[in-house]
Order: structure tokens, then sequence, then C-alpha cells
């Protein structure tokens, strides 16, 4: 005679089985789906490369290209992705440091500047796994955030992002993605490497020659920010993924909690610039993603 609790048990433990593999199934799927959606709608580009070496640039498309039911669907996955970073309790306290209304551009001394960059590593230790959490649900997307691709006849958005460069030293190189913001707000460019890392401000160096080399407003010291990631002399093949993340609202200089960025996508010569917004306590942003192929 079976037991009615190892019965009760079995019934459980299989109807919890189904359940995740029903999860895991349907993940699977959407993935998949995702995955040819991004093959059709992308663009393919020969370029030169690195030694006389052909590659092949291919631009995954953004939301706004893609059929009305995709774009649905991405509005679901949006909405998840804005209640992940919720639960996970990801958002960070506005600074009450500087008081509303402070213009003045002043660099923090160093007292300052050290009890910042405490804070910040006491939350990178509290937050560090839900973060590389949220950031792997949003990796999953396979469609960039609907950001308006900038004209390549516009010459001001490219010239102000050399000229912060230059002014912090940042380096060019065969792959450079740069991100540009004017207001003090804190917001941080994650980028998705080939290898399965991530560049961030908490691993500014990847295994596969990676480089964040300008990392801005820890402290609210500029209005003119610039973040700057780069290979400069060889990059890997395969896919980037580019992440924007509303990390800290300052309060200073009538800072608002939306905030409007540039991002320079730079490969082997080309250049691309992309024109977003971002709402602070909204999800990390996937705004483009591309791959280097061997060109055929």
């Amino acid at each position: 005679m079976v037991e009615p609790v190892t019965t009760v048990t079995s019934v459980g433990l299989g109807s919890a089985g189904l359940y995740i593999f029903g999860r895991y199934w349907k993940r699977r799927n959407t993935r998949l789906r995702a995955l040819a959606l991004a093959e059709k709608y992308s663009t393919k580009t020969r370029i030169g490369a690195h030694q006389g070496r052909m590659r092949l640039l291919v631009n995954l498309p953004q939301v706004g290209e893609v059929p009305t039911n995709e774009q649905t669907a991405w509005r679901e996955r949006e909405e998840r992705r804005n209640r992940n970073i919720m639960e996970l309790d990801l958002i960070h306290p506005v600074s009450e440091i500087d008081a509303p209304g402070d213009e003045e551009d002043q660099a923090p001394n160093d007292e300052e500047r050290l009890l910042e960059l405490d804070a910040r590593s006491s939350w990178i230790e509290s937050n560090e796994p839900p973060m590389n959490q949220h950031a792997a649900l949003v990796a999953e997307e396979q469609l960039g955030s609907g950001v308006v691709v900038a004209e390549n006849s516009d010459e001001e958005l490219e010239v102000n992002i050399d000229e912060r460069l230059e002014r912090e030293g940042g380096s060019s190189g065969v792959v450079q993605i740069s991100l540009a913001w004017d207001d003090y707000n804190d917001l941080d460019l994650h980028v998705f490497c080939p290898s399965g890392e991530r560049i961030y401000f908490n691993n500014k160096k990847s295994d596969c020659g990676g480089d964040l080399d300008v990392d801005m407003n820890v402290r609210p010291v500029s209005n003119t920010p610039v973040e700057n990631v780069v290979w400069k002399e060889q990059a890997p093949l395969g896919p980037y993924k580019i992440g924007v993340h509303f990390y800290k609202h300052h309060k200073k200089g009538r800072t608002k909690r939306t905030c409007s960025y540039r991002l320079r996508v730079v490969t082997h010569g080309r250049s691309r610039e992309y024109i977003g917004k971002i709402k602070y306590g909204e999800a990390m942003q996937m705004v483009t993603s591309f791959s280097l192929e061997e060109a055929p």
C-alpha cells in the first residue's frame, strides 16, 4: 500500500517538474523566435578590418523596424524588465549631497570623492548578484530599444563626443563604444562581449581585450560627461550588445529623472550614432547590438 503522504509528495514534485520544464520550453521557443526575427531584419555590411582581412558587420534591428505584433511582444518583455529591476530592489537612492539648483560645476574634494567611491563599493558588494541577474535578463533581448539612429551628416554629435573623449583622455580603437549625456546624472555603459563577459564600472577590463577607460559622474562633477569602452588594436569576432543603465539621479543643476543620451559605435572606422532617453528607475536599456563575422 502506498502511503498517502508519499503519493501527494510525488504528485507535487511531478507538477513542479512539469511547471519548470514548461517555463524552460517557453523561454527556449521565445529565444529561438527572437533570434530568427533578428536574423531576418538585421543589416549586413562588408567592412575593411585589421591586416587587410574583411569583416561582416551585422547590425541587429531596432524595435520599430519589426512587425507590429513583434513590437507588442517587445513591450511586454520591457515591462517584465522594469518589474524585474524593482523586484530586485536595484533602484539606487537619489543623491542628496548636492542641493537642487546648484549650478556650479565644482570638482569634489578628496574626502567627498572617497566617500562616494566607498558608497558605490558598498552598493556593489550588496547588489552585485541581483545586478548580474538583471543584466542577464536584459542580455536576452535581440531587438534595440527603439532609439533614433542619427544621420551621418549630423556632425555636431560626433564632434561633441570627440571633444569630451579628448578632455578625459579616452582612447580610440578598432571597436569603440562611447556614451555622452548633458547633465550631472550618473549613467553607466554596459557592454556584453563576444566572450560572454560584461564590461561595466565593476569590471572595467575584459579578458577579450575591451577596456572601460572613462567612467564619469560617480560624483556629479560634470554636466558634459562621457564614458568609453574600447578595443584598441584587435577586437574579437562575435556579438556585442550595448546597454545603458541610469545608475544614480544626482540633485544638482536642476537635473531631471529623464535623461537624454547619445551613443556612438565605431567598428573598424565605420561610425553609427544613436539618440535615446532613459528614466530613473527603469530597467537597463538594450540600446543596440551588432556582430563582427568573417566575411565570405
